[in-house]
């Protein structure tokens, strides 16, 4: 037994990060989620083993975690998202207090004690407006694909208003935007721009403190960075690369290596 494994199943992608017992990252892997949840944790599982190189053998635990952790086959424990971003954005900045996740389907603020546990969190509501998908549906309107925001936004010279009430209220906003000659690119700055207002005041509702950790899929793009940093005085840490969609499920694989460290002192 040398590894830990943390599977995080999420309504849009789900991720597995595979953990040494020294805590070293040693691989991940990420897929769609679609509908079938158990063959995305497998699949997962699978690529990651692979890629590795290492056989089932080796693993010692697995933690699940996500929406969709209860359908993960050879799962060894399940643990709430909260609980793992904590833990994932804490192995990254140790001295986060507050923690902001954006994914495809969900925002979620939380504040953390120094014992690494969740004082309070904050839920967006059910509209797609405080998500990731949010964004994903203001390029399609405008007939980019989900991996073409990044570079698209980051041609913008200003953002345009957009309500961000309701994601289907967006479109006809979208619309009347591009028909008066707005550019794409600062369409699309403005609907970030909306997402950070919804985000600023979820953060507000946990009492936020210093040093907030952003996290999800979202935080890819440079300029929502840009625009949470510009709109929060609080110090903002942001983990590199794509390591921003898999704080949640290194959360939980540290958490494995817990369980697996306090089996060895019994034994």
């Amino acid at each position: 037994m040398k590894y830990v494994v943390g599977v995080d199943v999420g309504s849009t992608y789900t991720k597995a990060v595979l953990l040494s017992l020294e805590k070293e990252i040693i691989g991940k892997s990420i897929t769609q989620t679609g509908f079938k949840l158990d063959k995305a944790s497998e699949k997962v599982y699978d690529q990651i083993l692979k890629e590795s190189g290492i056989s089932q053998d080796e693993i010692g635990y697995t933690i699940a975690t996500g929406y969709g952790r209860h359908m993960v086959p050879y799962r060894d424990l399940t643990i709430t998202d909260l609980t793992a971003t904590a833990r994932g954005s804490h192995y990254f900045f140790p001295k986060t207090q507050t923690v902001l996740d954006i994914g495809g389907q969900t925002m979620k603020a939380s504040r953390l004690d120094e014992k690494v546990k969740v004082r309070s969190f904050r839920l967006n509501d059910k509209c797609a407006a405080g998500t990731g998908a949010f964004l994903e549906k203001t390029a399609r309107y405008m007939g980019y694909e989900t991996e073409e925001i990044g570079p698209l936004v980051q041609t913008s010279k200003e953002d345009v208003p957009i309500s961000g009430v309701c994601a289907v209220f967006a479109e006809s906003e979208v619309i009347n935007q591009l028909s008066i000659g707005s550019a794409p690119s600062d369409i699309m700055h403005g609907a970030m721009s909306s997402l950070v207002k919804r985000a600023i005041q979820l953060l507000k509702r946990v009492k936020m403190e210093s040093q907030i950790t952003l996290n999800g899929g979202i935080m890819r793009f440079q300029t929502m960075v840009n625009v949470l940093t510009e709109n929060i005085e609080e110090k903002i840490n942001v983990p590199k690369g794509d390591m921003v969609q898999f704080t949640t499920a290194l959360g939980a694989a540290t958490l494995a290596l817990q369980r697996v460290e306090k089996v060895s002192v019994v034994a």
